[in-house]
């Protein structure tokens, strides 16, 4: 039996040999169990050990999916890259004096929506749950039965309304729900009206439902609030910031900025999604419900960190300039024509190429499709392609490989040739 390297040695080798980039305790960790693992040789498996701890470290890749707001790849992309400084976090910079976390962020999404107020939680199921804590303990909510959606990873608006310490009260049937439905529930315990967006699915057929400007005059007239989670995080329809307007695609999703225009008092929306930020919760409406949602206990519990509250600011920033369509990946994605996709997919000299139809995904959007172009090759290569630097994240449809470069931005394509050439030759 070889006597097998010391683990000193070991990592040095990994180290000098393509992992570099990784810290020692990682590649001396690395050495070691290669060593229990494989005595009698340990280098090979030393490898296999440290590149899988780098493949388990956030880092970027390169989408190729069709997937635009794809959940296991981080939701919306995003431009990462401020100078190292700190931030007038909670400093009023004119005072000198503790300020609001949330205020720069805030002021400018009550802005973009026309909302009194707005504040900024960490997710979009936190939203809500914000909002709807706001309601008297043990008080009635009412909703309509097909508004009782599911939202990623489990979670049920009547599991949220529960736990916000609120009673649910259910209105209509799955498919058909009237304003005279709303109207009968009104009770002495009742505390507010929600609507819920269903952005995750949709029902067609013999189907109705309340609007705004109807569910907003019965509630006012009965002195109640109005809540409504819009989801998808959409601003405003008119898209000022795409110089075409808005694309067939978003016909019909409600907006942010109509929402409160058509009189809710509250809207729940995410920050992420098709607002185009990070992951994020937002609500925005009238200052004192908005207010009593930032000063209740969860608030706390539920506040998102620094570096979220700074890329909402460069966010809305963005839409307040109207250049959002130019400097938000989220938009220069969804909205590349098709024939700039195809010059490119030609240009790769790869595969062969294919018209694709891509997604907006992370919920928003159900079966509408956004007409692209792309790359596919024979067989199921995905295992090669996640393994090259950067990763490449593609799909397989009926035993082809498929990159769809809608969700793969030009400056990425060089990358993206060089992974598929040595993914293709194995």
């Amino acid at each position: 039996m070889n006597r097998p390297p010391s683990v000193d040695r070991l990592a040095r080798h990994l180290a000098e040999s393509g992992f570099g980039d990784l810290p020692d305790p990682l590649l001396v960790a690395a050495a070691r169990d290669a060593v229990a693992l494989s005595p009698d040789d340990p280098w090979e498996e030393a490898a296999a050990i440290a590149r899988s701890s780098r493949q388990r470290l956030l880092q970027p890749v390169i989408n190729a999916t069709g997937v635009i707001v794809h959940t296991n790849l981080g939701r919306a992309p995003l431009s990462v890259g401020h100078d190292v400084h700190y931030a007038n976090l909670e400093l009023d910079l004119g005072t000198g004096r503790r300020g609001d976390r949330s205020s720069h962020a805030s002021s400018l999404l009550a802005r973009l929506s026309g909302a009194e107020a707005a504040t900024v939680v960490n997710n979009g199921a936190a939203a809500l749950l914000l909002a709807l804590a706001t309601v008297p303990p043990g008080h009635e909510v009412i909703v309509s039965r097909g508004e009782l959606i599911e939202i990623g990873g489990g979670f049920r608006i009547p599991e949220v309304l529960a736990t916000s310490g609120a009673r649910l009260r259910e209105v209509g049937t799955t498919n058909r729900t009237r304003l005279n439905d709303y109207r009968e529930a009104i009770g002495s315990d009742t505390a507010a009206i929600l609507k819920v967006h269903t952005s995750n699915y949709r029902i067609v057929g013999f189907t109705e439902s309340a609007g705004l400007p109807g569910l907003a005059g019965l509630a006012h007239e009965h002195g109640l609030p109005l809540i409504f989670d819009a989801g998808s995080g959409l601003i405003d329809e008119g898209c000022q910031w795409l110089p075409a307007g808005p694309p067939p695609w978003l016909r019909g999703e409600p907006a942010v900025r109509q929402s409160i225009a058509a009189g809710a008092d509250l809207v729940t929306f995410s920050g992420d999604k098709l607002f185009g930020g990070p992951q994020a919760g937002i609500i925005a409406g009238k200052a004192p419900l908005v207010q009593a949602c930032k000063t209740h206990p969860l608030a706390r519990a539920l506040r998102p960190g620094h570096l979220v509250l700074r890329s909402l600011q460069d966010v809305a920033l963005s839409y307040l300039r109207r250049d959002a369509g130019a400097t938000l990946p989220l938009w220069r994605m969804a909205t590349a024509p098709v024939e700039d996709l195809r010059r490119r997919a030609e240009a790769l000299s790869h595969g062969e190429v294919v018209d694709c139809a891509s997604v907006m995904g992370g919920g928003t959007l159900p079966g509408r499709t956004i007409p692209s172009a792309g790359i596919a090759v024979d067989g199921d290569i995905t295992g090669r392609l996640r393994l090259t630097d950067p990763p490449v994240i593609a799909r397989v449809e009926a035993g082809r490989t498929f990159c769809d470069l809608r969700t793969v931005l030009p400056e990425q394509d060089p990358a993206l040739a060089k992974a598929l050439a040595k993914a293709v030759a194995g």
